[in-house]
């Protein structure tokens, strides 16, 4: 195995005409850990991912493994292994005999076919065409793929897609196990919720800008607590918070007053003599702060 280096993005953006599908990026993504690159449908991942193995030239910026661009890695999939969300394969072909093409490629032992049909528990059925796979099977052919160097790094786009709950279950462990050997594994979803048991840090992007970069725990700080609260006599219950010292946001479900428990709401109501038609405490969690990041993201590929 090559050891694991750091994924450098530097001031990466790449316009497609007037559309700006990434806009400049700078982070990192560092070895023995899983690292989730999340945003919307079209935030721009894909074409990100895209610039990084070298598919897409930047308009500017750049996209390194451990400084060097993919072009000029001495044997890129010994380094680097990718499996992009729209791979392909030939209908016709077994999974043994895309690995073995794959392989012959890339100038790889044929030996590494079989150890990664186990890895990814496609070995029982490595002889059956790839035409009766299901989609879950052909997310795990093209892990298997980006495996076949046994490379420190991997870039998979979308790999929880199409996996029943038992596979969700097994790549998780299995993308953790690699980050633990010291690999580099950068994994992208549009959904936090898909990843978010799998990962350790998180870069979120949007309209092809980069909105956030950290733990999941930075993204608990973002947690809040809120109060929806209402009454027939609206006017006098803003009036009734506002001199107890609360401040708050008009919503079509009524008044919203921020890092406070229902209970203290409901006091100063009932000292003034408000009727209450709607009290509730709500708490944002982790899939708000990633919608509250991502909201408002345009179309980009």
């Amino acid at each position: 195995m090559t050891a694991g280096v750091t994924i450098e993005f530097d001031g990466l953006s790449k316009s497609f005409g007037a559309v700006q599908a990434v806009d400049d990026l700078t982070f990192h993504v560092e070895p023995g850990k899983v690292t989730g690159f999340l945003g919307p449908n079209g935030a721009g991942k894909t074409t990100t991912l895209r610039m990084l193995l070298g598919l897409v030239q930047p308009t500017s910026g750049r996209a390194t493994f451990g400084g060097v661009p993919y072009s000029k890695l001495p044997v890129p999939a010994a380094t680097v292994g990718a499996a992009l969300e729209a791979a392909s394969f030939v209908p016709g072909r077994t999974a043994r005999n895309h690995l073995r093409v794959h392989a012959s490629a890339a100038r790889l032992p044929a030996s590494r076919v079989d150890v990664v049909l186990a890895q990814v528990g496609l070995l029982e059925v490595a002889d059956r065409r790839v035409a009766g796979y299901s989609l879950g099977m052909r997310q795990r052919l093209g892990l298997a793929t980006a495996l076949l160097g046994d490379p420190g790094v991997l870039v998979l786009d979308e790999p929880i897609n199409g996996l029943d709950p038992e596979g969700i279950k097994w790549i998780r462990g299995f993308l953790t196990a690699l980050a633990a050997e010291g690999r580099t594994v950068l994994i992208s979803s549009h959904l936090l919720s898909e990843v978010q048991q799998s990962v350790d840090e998180v870069v979120i992007i949007a309209k092809g800008r980069l909105a956030h970069v950290g733990t999941l725990a930075s993204l608990d700080a973002a947690d809040t607590l809120r109060v929806v609260v209402n009454s027939p006599e609206h006017e006098r219950l803003a009036t009734a918070l506002t001199a107890a010292g609360y401040t708050f946001d008009q919503a079509r479900a009524g008044l919203v007053v921020h890092d406070v428990e229902a209970i203290d709401i409901g006091r100063v109501a009932l000292a003034a003599g408000i009727p209450l038609s709607a009290l509730s405490r709500h708490r944002s969690g982790l899939e708000d702060s990633f919608l509250a990041l991502v909201s408002g993201g345009e179309d980009r590929a």
